[in-house]
């Protein structure tokens, strides 16, 4: 079993992501990072999720963004580390093949498959929802039968069923989506950079207009006292909701995947995730201090609370421009989610792990077209047929898992290779990646039992198809039998 561990060497990597017939276009600068960044982690976290956590915190929302924002800081400067030591495209599926092995590589690499394609698609439904709740307030009507997934039924307002067959609008979005990741990096990173400009404006227009109308007794008490239930309300809802809530800040990480299109990484990378991350999480608190001192939390339970909120307000101009907001938010996180599933896959394809489809590059974009299209197809059909419920759930625990990894990856890396070249180091690493460990596995603690065994079970099919396909495929693994075999042939000469 010891073959489990083999891994590969930094200067391999290097020398691999160097390879002009498979490489990426190198097209990002640090704002383009920046805004790729903020594009994943601004959307349906801070649009949708934010009305089902305070239902577990009531107004110290903030303090769980507080605390969902520390445990993304930390992860974020081992993230940031291991990008700029190790500028390949992989995020933390790479960083792991590097520091612990290739199963625990392969473990992390389908773990992140919760992160991006399943939250692609968490994204796609949400971004359906506020579509047709924008088409309603402009009087445009839209088909019921093709609104929801077929195991999602709903009522109309006279209380009879609404039976859809297939979610058209969320199968829209990711298939044009996937269309512009084809076509070229740069063209998807200025469509990005156009829409964080927008939806950025949006939240702080939200925030300074409904600032006026904030009732600070809305806020009173600041923390309800719990029911006695673990998570309904005092410290363990603040935990809870920290679980809740970071959904909103996945995406972050996503900046390390497109290592291998930025133009100088081992400078960028770092800036272009520490600074979305630190953007995004000043305009989370914001957000949620307005939000819960405009309007009750207990009005806030409803998949559109930013426009609830704009409703208590006489300001009911800023309603649709909330939810116009609200979708062009989600649309630049499928895109980066897409992406950065697309980037793991390729990296993963070409250690052998994954089919070789995956890691075909375009000649002429110079994106890997065959694994982008097959993704996007199969994110676009489960975003049409599956209920927002289902998948939702396995997204927050699968990127903390992966965010665990990285912390402890990265303080292995200093035991193990003190001397590699780090342009970037974690300030006081032997406390910031213990309490990144600690800070993630305590919000993984907060999520509902049943989250727990979806994991496991995702976790299960993971082994089954490493032990069944990818070990026996690996070209690392394959790579070390042949040098094993000349060895013993040159001993026996």
């Amino acid at each position: 079993m010891s073959d489990l561990w083999v891994k590969k060497s930094i200067e391999q990597l290097r020398a691999e992501s160097a390879d002009a017939e498979h490489s990426l276009r190198r097209a990002l600068g640090p704002v383009a990072l920046i805004s790729l960044g903020i594009g994943a982690i601004v959307g349906a976290g801070i649009f949708v999720i934010s009305g089902i956590a305070v239902q577990h915190t009531g107004p110290a929302l903030v303090v769980s963004v507080i605390l969902s924002g520390i445990g993304c800081a930390f992860a974020g400067l081992c993230y940031s580390e291991f990008a700029s030591m190790i500028p390949i495209a992989g995020s933390a599926y790479t960083y792991a093949y590097a520091t612990i092995g290739e199963f625990l590589a392969w473990i992390i690499g389908w773990d992140l498959i919760l992160e991006y394609a399943v939250g692609a698609t968490t994204v796609s439904i949400g971004w359906s929802g506020y579509t047709l709740s924008f088409l309603r307030t402009l009087h445009i009507p839209f088909p019921a039968e093709l609104a929801r997934s077929p195991w999602d039924p709903a009522r109309n307002i006279d209380g009879t069923m609404i039976h859809s067959y297939f979610n058209l609008p969320a199968f829209f979005i990711v298939a044009v989506i996937t269309a512009l990741l084809i076509l070229g990096i740069r063209e998807s990173a200025r469509f990005n950079n156009v829409v964080v400009i927008v939806k950025v404006g949006v939240l702080l227009l939200f925030i300074g207009v409904c600032a006026l109308f904030i009732t600070r007794a809305n806020w009173h008490p600041f923390l309800p006292a719990n029911t006695g239930t673990f998570g309904d309300f005092g410290w363990s809802g603040v935990l809870r909701g920290a679980g809740l809530i970071f959904f909103a800040y996945i995406g972050f990480d996503a900046v390390s995947t497109a290592a291998q299109e930025a133009r100088n990484p081992e400078r960028d990378m770092p800036i272009g995730i520490l600074g979305s991350l630190g953007i995004s999480t000043v305009l989370y608190i914001g957000v949620v201090m307005v939000l819960t001192g405009v309007t009750p939390f207990t009005r806030l339970n409803v998949p559109d609370p930013l426009a609830v909120a704009v409703d208590s307000t006489s300001a009911h101009w800023l309603s649709p421009i909330v939810k116009a907001g609200a979708i062009l938010g989600t649309t630049a996180v499928i895109l980066v989610m897409l992406l950065g599933q697309t980037r793991i896959f390729y990296t993963m394809a070409f250690d052998g792990l994954l089919p070789r489809v995956f890691g075909t590059v375009h000649p002429r974009f110079r994106t890997p077209y065959k694994s982008t299209a097959l993704v996007g197809f199969l994110v676009a059909l489960a975003g049409g047929l599956i209920p927002l419920r289902v998948v939702g759930e396995l997204v927050s625990i699968g990127t903390l898992l992966a965010f665990v990894i990285v912390c402890g990856s990265v303080l292995a890396m200093r035991k193990m290779r003190p001397d590699i070249r780090r342009p970037f180091r974690a300030p006081a690493v032997w406390f910031v990646a213990p309490m990144g460990m600690i800070v993630c596995l305590a919000q993984m603690v907060g999520l509902p039992l049943d989250t727990w065994v979806r994991l496991f079970v995702w976790m299960g099919i993971g082994f089954c198809i490493y032990f069944g396909y990818s070990r026996h495929h690996s070209l690392l693994r394959a790579k070390i039998g042949r040098s094993s075999a000349t060895s013993v042939t040159k001993t026996k000469d």
